[in-house]
């Protein structure tokens, strides 16, 4: 195997800055991954959380204008093809993404939706169920599927083994972002003027909203807790950390009236995130 270029490492480990500077559960969840699968899964957030900041953090601080940020956004899609193509990017979190797609093996495939996925958020302020279904493929299923690449690389699969490896990534991407969009109700609303979820208004959420979008979550969680005792080892624990913690956060969302929901941000206490933790690196089955 080739050793990796003293640039190969630097892209790799800014990417790595990334998710622990952004993310406490995905980060906490990362550290129980394999050496070599942790580095591709951060490889592959740092290019989302880079385009994120495109659409709805960094750039808009900076002042840029709608059509300026979807200048930057179509830029970062085109160096992220050709960095996949051609295997270099002047970009250290482009390179550290195409090293992983180059060598887990998926292309636009993937990541065409999601910066087609992206790219709405620059101007859909509410969706239909057709145009949700597209966002949540391109946005969060696709990452999964990108993950799930990572986690079999090297590994002989069945048809079906892969197919149900496919669903239950899928599953766990799309459930991971509901609960995002639900637990950010009401600052999606107020700072974005963004409604994700189709007829669903701050102004009028009530408990049958509430209960509606969560047992939908919570089928979600289902599917991908199925699945995750079948994974490779080296990424079974993280992946179930993930799903511990995300169907902790949907519980307390159910505990939650829906005239809170819309008022105040719901979290996962740190010491609840460490039980969560504890009990996936000893391999307790996780919470569905």
């Amino acid at each position: 195997m080739t050793r990796p270029s003293l640039y190969d490492r630097v892209a790799e480990e800014t990417a790595s800055i990334v998710i622990r500077r952004y993310s406490t559960s995905f980060g906490l969840a990362s550290r129980l991954l394999d050496a070599s699968v942790r580095q591709h899964v951060e490889n592959i957030y740092a290019l989302v959380r880079l385009a994120d900041e495109i659409v709805d953090g960094a750039a808009a601080a900076a002042g840029l204008a709608t059509v300026d940020a979807a200048r930057q956004l179509n830029e970062l899609e085109r160096e992220t093809e050709y960095a996949i193509e051609n295997g270099y990017s002047a970009n250290l979190i482009v390179h550290a993404f195409a090293l992983t797609a180059r060598e887990t093996g998926f292309g636009a495939e993937l990541t065409s939706p999601f910066f087609d996925s992206m790219r709405t958020d620059l101007s859909a302020t509410e969706h239909t169920p057709a145009s949700f279904e597209r966002y949540i493929h391109g946005s969060a299923e696709v990452v999964g599927l990108m993950c799930l690449r990572a986690f079999l690389q090297g590994g002989e699969y069945t048809a079906e083994q892969l197919g149900r490896f496919e669903s239950g990534a899928r599953a766990l991407g799309a459930g991971f972002q509901k609960v995002n969009f639900l637990r950010d109700l009401a600052a999606d609303f107020e700072n974005l003027g963004r409604s994700y979820f189709p007829g669903v208004r701050v102004d009028s959420f009530t408990e049958a909203d509430k209960t509606r979008l969560l047992d939908d979550i919570d089928s979600d969680l289902r599917i991908s807790a199925a699945v995750i005792p079948e994974l490779p080892s080296g990424s079974r624990r993280a992946v179930a950390l993930a799903q511990g913690l995300f169907a902790e956060l949907a519980a307390r969302l159910r505990a939650t009236p829906a005239d809170r929901l819309v008022t105040a941000r719901i979290r996962v206490p740190n010491p609840v995130k460490l039980r969560i933790a504890a009990g996936a690196a000893f391999g307790r089955k996780p919470r569905a």
